[in-house]
């Protein structure tokens, strides 16, 4: 390369230094004239562009912020910079230091007019490419930028090959152009160099590779894709392809910067520049936003890396991390599904908001608005069970036998009208087995009778425990519970079972354990028993175990019964307890959908109000839950309307705190310490 300040003296070039020895005289260097080296003489500009000059640029400070890396240095000139740039959908483009190409939208870091931009390009030396610190500007001046090329077919006319021992489908597509522009490779995809290459070999070992397309190139050389890529092209004859294959010298393998390209295709796929996706974006979401996944699973801010890795979360994520921006160029590795856009790099995120209305709004009282805590009475137990009765009371159960109160009961009833005194509130009553991880429901009887099924072990797990509540508020009940595993019990032991009282009156009582942590009781029975039923043996209770402990019920108006369990949901037809309906799985984690929401994943569940005259779809949302394996929470809430045909779950984040419904009261009954998990 000339020096910038003499044009007569040789100042290296690319990747190369010019050396001198301190000791050695540099009168002993040849001259140089004009004359033996190339001089650019080309200013002008292609079609549609005008060149602005000279200007000055910094790597502290780029005039023109977005580098091109996709073309080589040594191939770059005017025309292939600003072609990069027009396909990146930018209106100024420069090129610097002999091979250095740089795009964007606007001048940058008071770039201004200079001199000093005596540098040939690399690929064209009759065409000045910038200097050190300079660049050479051009703008395009057309009245709209071309539009953003979409993936097109090509239908090849080509001369009759000669080989017609191909694989069924497969056909001659002619002598393409590689590398045009100082671009990659048309097909991506480079397999070993090998010695004894046959058109019939290459095409074979790209089909075992699983691509559509086969390139051979160079004698040796074995290329492999499902499409054209990087502005592949006819060559002009296809005579430039003749070089022979390595194993058949009958055979053309392509040439210097020419591929014989081979293919089952009928019109061969051929894809436009990538360039950064910001167009047909999901929703509102504008560059710097993210995909339509992260926007249904509630997150106003996305990005992609490393080609196929799609992170979701919030703006407050990247503003905590004092995450930096960099030069849009560097987020360069194509993505797995969509070769025609960049996803990321290394590292680095193609990073994207929402802009549209909030797709989460939160707000939080303040004051005695935001209620308040208040010590109601001490508590002889940690409850594991509480309910409410008719007789205005409260009754509690615990674990009984296995209890870190050696002394306890496992069963007691709270007067809320005696708290000023501890004896007078509290009555202690009496269990005879074990409810640790049993169920109870409230039978819609006259009496309000409550019952508790299932527990800790045998006999616990096959326990049925009866409760009729008496008394009133201020007056002492004397009822207790009553069990006898002997006389009445569940036809199998349940730990971590559900209940529920049907239509009819009936208890139905789902799946549940052996015992703690046992094998899966995958089946259903009634209580009372119907004369000659026995249990009825769900595949999908045994499939999903561990997962779907307590799993949720509804009534349905329209008949049938809900059921979810894990990360599955469905109908089952109220008399014969068979499946009537699947419904769509549930949806968990943005990342992983084998979230679960019923125990040991911890969820919860409930039927939202309904009001006259009861004729809108009933409404089932379940919030909570965890993932597999490092068990992180769920963040969200879904709902479905089981009885509306095609319904989809819908997904809204929710904030890890306390909510409050009316009323606003909320009852506190103890917290394990972790020395006691």
């Amino acid at each position: 390369m000339p020096c910038n300040g003499n044009l007569s003296q040789v100042c290296g070039g690319s990747g190369r230094l010019s050396v001198y020895d301190l000791n050695n005289a540099i009168i002993s260097l040849p001259t140089l004239t004009t004359s033996s080296i190339p001089v650019p003489t080309y200013t002008g500009a292609p079609t549609g562009w005008e060149p602005l000059g000279c200007y000055n640029d910094s790597v502290n400070g780029r005039t023109l912020n977005t580098q091109v890396y996709s073309i080589a240095g040594t191939s770059m000139s005017v025309d292939t910079c600003l072609s990069a740039c027009i396909f990146g959908g930018y209106r100024l483009s420069g090129v610097e230091y002999g091979s250095e190409c740089y795009c964007d939208h606007e001048i940058n870091n008071y770039g201004a007019p200079a001199t000093g931009c005596t540098m040939a390009c690399e690929g064209n030396s009759t065409q000045f490419c910038g200097g050190a610190g300079r660049i050479n500007v051009y703008n395009y001046t057309a009245t709209s930028l071309p539009s953003t090329p979409t993936p097109t077919t090509v239908s090849v006319t080509v001369p009759t090959a000669t080989i017609t021992d191909l694989p069924e489908g497969w056909t001659y597509k002619g002598c393409w152009v590689d590398r045009a522009l100082g671009l990659g490779s048309i097909l991506a995809n480079n397999l070993p160099n090998d010695a004894n290459m046959t058109v019939e070999s290459c095409i074979q070992n790209c089909i075992t590779a699983g691509y559509s397309i086969a390139g051979m190139q160079y004698y040796t050389q074995c290329y492999c894709d499902s499409a054209i890529i990087n502005q592949g092209a006819l060559a002009s004859s296809d005579s430039q392809c003749n070089t022979p294959c390595g194993g058949n010298s009958n055979q053309m393998c392509g040439g210097g910067d020419r591929m014989s390209v081979y293919s089952n295709q009928t019109d061969i796929k051929v894809l436009p520049l990538p360039v950064i996706e910001n167009r047909a974006l999901p929703g509102n979401w504008k560059y710097k936003g993210c995909i339509s996944l992260c926007s249904e699973y509630g997150y106003g801010a996305g990005g992609m890396e490393f080609s196929n890795q799609c992170f979701c979360g919030d703006v407050q994520n990247v503003i905590d991390h004092n995450a930096a921006s960099v030069n849009d160029s560097q987020c360069n590795m194509l993505c797995s599904g969509d070769r025609d856009t960049y996803c990321g790099g290394p590292s680095l995120i193609s990073y994207y908001v929402w802009t549209d209305t909030q797709l989460n709004s939160w707000t939080f009282e303040s004051g005695n608005a935001a209620g308040k805590y208040e010590f109601l009475i001490g508590g002889p137990i940690v409850p594991l069970t509480s309910t409410v009765g008719i007789n205005g009371k409260v009754s509690f159960l615990e674990k009984f036998g296995t209890s870190p109160d050696k002394n306890s009961t496992g069963a007691y009833e709270l007067d809320l009208t005696q708290v000023s005194s501890f004896d007078a509130a509290w009555r202690t009553m009496h269990v005879k087995t074990d409810i640790f991880c049993s169920a109870s429901i409230v039978l819609p009887d006259r009496l309000a009778r409550q019952i508790n099924i299932g527990g800790w072990s045998i006999p616990s797990t096959i326990g049925i425990r009866f409760y009729t509540p008496d008394g009133a508020p201020g007056v002492p009940s004397k009822n207790d519970w009553e069990e006898n595993y002997q006389e009445i019990a569940l036809q199998e032991g349940r730990w971590y079972p559900s209940a529920m009282v049907m239509a009819n009156g009936s208890i139905l009582v789902v799946g549940g354990e052996v015992g703690s942590n046992g094998a899966a009781v995958p089946s259903l029975e009634i209580i009372p028993r119907p004369p000659g039923a026995g249990t009825l043996f769900c595949d999908y209770l045994q499939r999903t175990d561990p997962f779907n402990l307590y799993p949720y019920l509804v009534v349905l108006p329209s008949g049938g019964i809900f059921i979810a369990y894990y990360n599955e949901a469905r109908i089952l037809d109220e008399v014969t307890l068979q499946t009537q309906k699947l419904l769509p799985n549930i949806p968990a984690a943005v990342n992983n959908f084998l979230g679960g929401r019923t125990y040991p994943m911890e969820g919860t569940a409930v039927i939202m109000p309904q009001s006259a005259p009861y004729t809108d779809p009933l409404v089932v949302m379940i919030c909570g839950g965890s993932i597999p394996g490092p068990e992180i929470a769920l963040d969200n809430c879904v709902s479905l309307q089981p009885e509306v045909a095609g319904a989809k779950w819908t997904i809204e984040r929710m904030v890890c705190f306390l909510s409050y419904f009316v009323p606003r009261t909320v009852s506190l009954m103890g917290i394990y310490s972790l020395q006691n998990e």
